[in-house]
Parts: structure tokens; C-alpha cells; sequence
């Protein structure tokens, strides 16, 4: 069904800038609820980078809010702890710096954090394929780089991309990512939070065959999700591919600043990984021996140091990542762009919104209700990322004060209820929108 054929009940339109997770996941739940919209993606096709993401229950909520079927292409492409006995274990923690006295024995856990979801490791590109499915090639326009928006004299919004072309609307909600061009345009293209910031550490990502972990590391540590801590760097490994292939991220702080801020990947070797975790135990050794030879190495940017003073000017706003953009320590960072789809939606197609005049309270109502958990996330998962380190002030290498702050910290993401998050919004949108109507 093209969105022609659906019923519109709002006379405005609507553009999304950016057609990753959270765009995506707008779109549909937009179109879905009757709401016009256009995407407006950069590049060829729709196509995520990165590797492995998972999501937590808060998540898994949105996602049904926003549209049954995104929360069904989640079930089909994700890989949980392949042992019956880890289904509820988020990740076992070891201390990957000592590694286990006995190489031949399966190394304990120091702790093991628990979870409603337990581990469900995701594909980001193969969601991605799988939730287009659900958005009309009808609303989507690529190969639109973003340049700047103005006003027209019947007060549209245009939108001037650089392949010079222009396309109108009546609200503009970029969902363009940690260097979104729509943030720019907000806050102006010299402050702070135009830019995001090197947190000074970087990722090696890498991806092993099951069976060669399981002959590393053993079957227990290999086929369920694992964190390695240690001084100044850590490892994590979840099972992907349903179970077939082994995913690795290898972090490592540096003092040192990023070489080239304008891109966020360099290619470095499996060399150079080894040289990082010098002097940690065997079994982190090994996981990074099952790397190829040549490896991607991720700088790790956010909006920690320099979070935007809004989120929305009059009918530009911005989402997802463009408004929050985290190191990925809480393994939270797409749960919560959903989120925000799916209160967006909620305020988009409340029945008091109906004309362009009210889209700038929608998006100041989403600006007071999403920027605080926003940036809670980019903070905490800073702090989180330390703790991984022994580098939190006042945690060090204390792994009864790290198991402690991960629990409280979780539960503050994950102990939510999404669909009182977004009644909560309509209600703060309603109130928004009779002070309006008595200032008339």
C-alpha cells in the first residue's frame, strides 16, 4: 500500500533526514499511523555500518510501539547465548588481564550481569534489510546529502541538498547521526555541540568462526556473550550468525588525539591489537589471535563533552543519534534512538495535531521529554566504558563497585515503561498546546 492510498488525516508533511536505525524506525511508525512523510537518505540505498548491536527491554517495548513488524525483523535476525542455562546472562565479566590460572580450565567469571533479554546479539545491516521492508519505496528519495534549509514565502521548509536540488516540507526531523548536518543547522555551525568529540578511545572490530573461539577459549566462553576487563582496555564477544560466528570488539584508551576527525575509521592490523593488550591474560590473546590480519580500528566519538542546548528550532528537530550520540558501553545507543521513534510518532499523530502550526510544540515537547534520558545515556556510558577499564574514579579495579554501578545503571535504561513514556508526552503536548491557544 503506497501512502497515496492511505487515508491522510494531517495537512502537514513531514521530512526525515537520515535513513539509519532511527530514521528507519520513524519512518514506519509514521506511515503507519497516517502520518505523510518523505525520507531523505545520502547515500545509494538504505545500509548501516558497524557490526553487532543488542538491545535491552526498553527497546524491544519501542519497537513494538513503533510497528509490530520492526519488533518482528528483530526475532528473526538475532542471536542470543546459544547455552539454554544463559538465556537471561547479559554478559559473564572476567578478569581478562590474569586470564585463568589453569589455561586448560574455563576461565571463572568475577560477576555476571543479568537481564530480562539476556544477550541478543543483532546484525545492524541485516536489520536494516529486513525493517526496509516495511517502508514504501514511494516516500524515499536517495543519493540527498543535506546542504542547509531555508524558509519559503508560504512558510515551507526547503531543503537544499548538494546535488542541487531542493525538496519542500513543513517539518524537518534529522535522524543524520553523530555528525548530523539537521544539528548543525540548529545550534549553528560554530558551537560546541556542531561537532561531536573524541572520547580517546578506539574499537578493533573483528569476527571469528565459532569453531576455531570454541577451540581457543573453550565452548562455555565462546558460544555466550563475555566481557574481559582490564587496565586501559577491554573485550567483549557475543555470538552473531545464529550462533555461527564469534563477534569481537576490542577496546583501548589512548591519550593521544584521533589522527583525522573527519573519518571515524582507520585500518590498522592484528598486530597492532596485540600490541595494545600487552601483558593480558591468555584467553584475550587468543580471541585477538582468530582476527584477521587487517583490521578496521572505530574511534569512539559522542556528544558527552559538548551536548546540543535542544534538540528542536521551531519545525526542525533532531533524533537518534543526531541528538544523543553515545559510545557504545551500555550497548544502549539504538535502543534509545527506537525510543525516540516511537515517542516522536506518538506526539506526530496525536489527534490535537493536525496543521503545520503545531509542529513546533511537538518537537519542544520532544526536546523536554527525551533530552535528559539522552543524555544520561552518552554520560553513563562514558562512566560505564571506565569502569570496564579500572579507570572510574573511585571504582579502580573494585569488582563488587563495578557489578554495582553496571545494575544501577542498566536499570535506569532498561526498568522503564516506554508506553507511559509517550502518554506522558501527549499529555505535556496537550498542555503545550492550550497555552498556545490562550496566547491567541
Amino acid at each position: 500500500m503506497s501512502q497515496e492510498q492511505s487515508t491522510k488525516t494531517k495537512n502537514f508533511e513531514v521530512a526525515i533526514v537520515g535513513g539509519g536505525i532511527a530514521g528507519l524506525t520513524l519512518a514506519i511508525a509514521l506511515y503507519h499511523r497516517k502520518v505523510p512523510i518523505t525520507i531523505y537518505e545520502q547515500a545509494p540505498q538504505f545500509g548501516e555500518i558497524g557490526a553487532g548491536v543488542s538491545f535491552s527491554p526498553n527497546a524491544v517495548q519501542a519497537m513494538k510501539i513503533c510497528h509490530t513488524g520492526v519488533y518482528q525483523a528483530f526475532e528473526k535476525v538475532c542471536t542470543r547465548n546459544e547455552w539454554p542455562s544463559k538465556s537471561k546472562v547479559w554478559f559473564d565479566y572476567l578478569d581478562g588481564y590474569r586470564g585463568p590460572k589453569d589455561e586448560r580450565e574455563t576461565q571463572e567469571s568475577v560477576f555476571t550481569i543479568l537481564s530480562e533479554l539476556g544477550q541478543n546479539g543483532v546484525h545492524r545491516a541485516r536489520f536494516l534489510d529486513e525493517i526496509v521492508k516495511l517502508v514504501p519505496q514511494d516516500i524515499c528519495r536517495f543519493g540527498k546529502r543535506l546542504a542547509t534549509i531555508t524558509e519559503s514565502p508560504d512558510k515551507k521548509l526547503v531543503m537544499h541538498f548538494e546535488d542541487g536540488t531542493t525538496a519542500e516540507a513543513d517539518a524537518v526531523i534529522g535522524c543524520d547521526g553523530i555528525k548530523s548536518r539537521v544539528r548543525q543547522i540548529i545550534v549553528g555551525p560554530h558551537h560546541p555541540s556542531a561537532h561531536p568529540s573524541y572520547t580517546h578511545k578506539y574499537a578493533y572490530r573483528g569476527l571469528a568462526p565459532m569453531k576455531d573461539a570454541i577451540a581457543a577459549i573453550g565452548e562455555e566462553r565462546a558460544m555466550n556473550s563475555c566481557m574481559h576487563m582490564g587496565p586501559n582496555a577491554h573485550l567483549l564477544t557475543f555470538p552473531v550468525d545464529h550462533g555461527n560466528t564469534l563477534n569481537m570488539v576490542a577496546f583501548k584508551t589512548n591519550s593521544e588525539p584521533w589522527p583525522d576527525p573527519q573519518r571515524l575509521t582507520r585500518r590498522a592490523t592484528r598486530e597492532d591489537a596485540l600490541k595494545d593488550y600487552e601483558g593480558f591474560g591468555p584467553n584475550v590473546m587468543k580471541l585477538l589471535n582468530l582476527t584477521k590480519p587487517e583490521l578496521d580500528v572505530w574511534a569512539i566519538f559522542d556528544l558527552g563533552d559538548n551536548p546540543p542546548p535542544t534538540y528542536s528550532k521551531g519545525r526542525l528537530c533532531i533524533a537518534g543519534d543526531a541528538a544523543h550520540a553515545t559510545s557504545p558501553h551500555h550497548g544502549a545507543g539504538a535502543g534509545l534512538c527506537i525510543e525516540d521513534s516511537a515517542v516522536m510518532a506518538e506526539l506526530l499523530a496525536d489527534e490535537l495535531v493536525s496543521e503545520p502550526g503545531h509542529l513546533e510544540a511537538v518537537f519542544a515537547t520532544f526536546t523536554a521529554e527525551r533530552k535528559e534520558r539522552g543524555e544520561f545515556l552518552v554520560q553513563s556510558s562514558r562512566f560505564i566504558g571506565d569502569c570496564y577499564e579500572w579507570r572510574a574514579p573511585g571504582i579502580g579495579r573494585d569488582f563488587a563497585k563495578i557489578e554495582a554501578e553496571i545494575i544501577k545503571r542498566n536499570s535506569i535504561i532498561s526498568n522503564v515503561d516506554v508506553g507511559k513514556m509517550c502518554e506522558h508526552a501527549r499529555s505535556e503536548l496537550g498542555k503545550r498546546l492550550d497555552r498556545n491557544v490562550s496566547h491567541i
